[in-house]
């Protein structure tokens, strides 16, 4: 893994400011810096890259990587699992010069084959690709989203990076958004391709943005190269058949150069990996965390997981009484604000593996694939007109007690029941901010099976921008890479284009529960989810007086009352706590842009 930021211009441009700009992203990459600055005829570009040296650690893999007639260049962030595979294609057509670098794989099939060679690709990535002999760059993304890649153009130049602050760093002209604070008000996190500013874009997920300059003009067009929806079908649904993709996936995440370690939290996905690493008798090494408070630790759970298969595992605890120390340097390391409280004890837990080891394997995508999440199983179950009720009830619910959702939960609009589980609209009430449509994302295809619907709504927005978000933020900041076995399109286009019988409401991930339960007993199975979770209704209460002055003296005061947070610790319930927390995070994300 790594990180990079460059611009690409018409006119000659300073570029001293790059370098300090990249001082935010060299977490990404502390193995190795390179940087080229190229100011020719027709085009000038300064191109900065910091290498995480996982796969190839020869220097002939450093980037920006050139082809041979020098008039390609690749900056690469990520991971290709089937490099060798493609590589063997390619060896007859052109020569290679390092080893086993994945990054000249994708150097040389785009050069032989063109972009689309990008659909050949089974990993995680973002890349930046420069053809002088065609006049065209490339700004691409993995299907899912899992590598990040930001921009900003105008008709005469292009600038992008791994990391959006390094980007506001190196302009230092940034708009705030009012439709994406209110997104983020409203959901805690905001969709792609918009960010916090008005001027600066994400590249979507599986999107490729062809950028041809010509004229003293810089033109785009926008490529969608996959799209979930594209493989649903009914064929028959073979458990074996699912179980050898998902080996598979885990296979190929464990080809590096450096060891690799597991997050272990002792839930059904992460349990399920390391049983299939045991049972192909790997090493295992196992991390989790350990929460001072029997209500949020799942220490007992991963004690169990760890001692079955025989892991050489180790636990970081959490205090409950974590302090602002802690608190700030997790959160500090998002470069978009991001209000999932969960972002503390992952960003501990990857501090901590990141002293012994490069490279992680997660279970992040599980729920997403399989349905486990309650909001699945609860947006499924049938309405009634007493629900229906119920849901009429909604507008009359005081915004300071609480989103109020429970009664949005209950109507028969299946986009309002799924988007009840993930908004705060009854906020947006509180602090008289623009209510914009923000379900762009998340809208029900009505055309398609309801359960695969709803996976697919989590496909667009809440697992890319949310947890995808979370997961690379949380390990790039202490050079961790993350790789995610239930995050593979093809287990992905496996799940869509066959039946759902393997689903039941009543019995989410009944599939991995039964290939645990060789192993495990039914409470282990079939105990409530937990979550990556600390005591954060405590934690705000508890320190209410401090959190209010700091929110209160910087630029969140701008978009609340004076009594707004005195109006939300009147009713001290877990979802005022993450209202408190979403203002908290927001204000700190803004401070620190200066």
């Amino acid at each position: 893994m790594c990180g990079y930021i460059g611009k690409v211009s018409f006119s000659s441009f300073d570029d001293k400011d790059l370098e300090s700009s990249n001082n935010l992203i060299t977490c990404r990459g502390p193995d190795s810096k390179r940087k080229i600055k190229q100011f020719e005829e027709d085009l000038k570009y300064s191109l900065i890259f910091n290498r995480l040296s996982i796969l190839d650690l020869n220097e002939k893999a450093n980037q920006p990587m050139f082809s041979k007639n020098k008039e390609q260049i690749l900056m690469f962030n990520g991971e290709i699992y089937n490099h060798r595979e493609l590589r063997r294609e390619l060896e007859n057509k052109i020569e290679f010069i390092t080893d086993h670098s994945d990054s000249e794989v994708l150097l040389n099939g785009i050069y032989i084959h063109g972009i689309d060679y990008v659909r050949k690709l089974r990993g995680q990535f973002s890349f930046f690709y420069l053809d002088k002999k065609k006049k065209k760059i490339y700004l691409a993304r993995d299907r899912l989203g899992q590598k990040p890649l930001y921009y900003k153009q105008n008709d005469k130049s292009l600038i992008f990076s791994s990391n959006l602050k390094s980007l506001v760093s190196f302009e230092r002209d940034y708009k705030l958004d009012q439709k994406s604070v209110s997104e983020y008000l409203n959901y805690g996190a905001i969709s792609s391709p918009n960010t916090i500013f008005s001027n600066f874009k994400k590249v979507n997920p599986s999107e490729i943005i062809e950028f041809e300059y010509k004229n003293n003009y810089i033109d785009k067009k926008f490529i969608k190269y996959w799209e979930v929806e594209s493989y649903i079908d009914n064929k028959t649904f073979d458990t074996e058949e699912f179980f050898n993709i998902f080996s598979d996936s885990i296979n190929i995440r464990n080809e590096a150069d450096v060891p690799i370690a597991n997050f272990l939290s002792g839930g059904i996905d992460s349990s399920s990996i390391i049983k299939n690493l045991y049972n192909k008798k790997n090493e295992i090494n196992t991390f989790s965390i350990k929460v001072d408070d029997s209500q949020y630790d799942e220490g007992p759970w991963s004690d169990l997981v760890a001692n079955k298969y025989r892991t050489n595992h180790k636990s970081v605890v959490i205090s409950s009484k974590i302090n602002f120390e802690n608190i700030n340097e997790s959160i500090n390391c998002l470069d978009e604000p991001y209000s999932d409280p969960s972002v503390v004890p992952s960003y501990i837990l990857s501090k901590e593996i990141s002293k012994y080891y490069k490279v992680a394997i997660s279970g992040d995508g599980g729920d997403e694939l399989l349905g486990g999440y309650a909001r699945t199983a609860l947006s499924l179950k049938s309405t009634t007109k007493i629900h229906n009720l119920i849901s009429n009830l909604y507008p009359f619910y005081p915004p300071f007690m609480g989103t109020g959702n429970y009664f949005l939960s209950k109507s028969s609009n299946l986009t309002s029941k799924y988007s009840s589980f993930l908004e705060d609209k009854n906020l947006l009430k509180l602090l008289n901010t623009e209510n914009v449509d923000t379900r762009k994302n998340i809208k029900i295809n009505r055309n398609i099976e309801e359960y695969k619907s709803l996976l697919i709504a989590d496909y667009n927005f809440y697992l890319p921008d949310m947890m995808l978000f979370k997961i690379d933020r949380t390990s790039m900041a202490n050079s961790l890479e993350i790789r995610s076995p239930f995050v593979d399109h093809k287990l992905i286009e496996y799940i869509f284009s066959h039946d759902t019988n393997y689903y039941s409401i009543s019995n989410p991930k009944s599939l991995l529960k039964e290939y645990l339960l060789e192993d495990f007993d039914k409470n282990f199975v079939n105990r409530k989810k937990q979550g990556f979770v600390f005591d954060i209704e405590n934690w705000i209460f508890s320190n209410i007086n401090e959190i209010s002055e700091i929110i209160y003296s910087g630029k969140v005061s701008e978009i609340i009352t004076s009594n707004t947070i005195k109006s939300l610790s009147r009713f001290k319930s877990r979802i005022n706590s993450h209202r408190i927390w979403k203002l908290y995070v927001l204000n700190n994300y803004l401070s620190t842009l200066n």
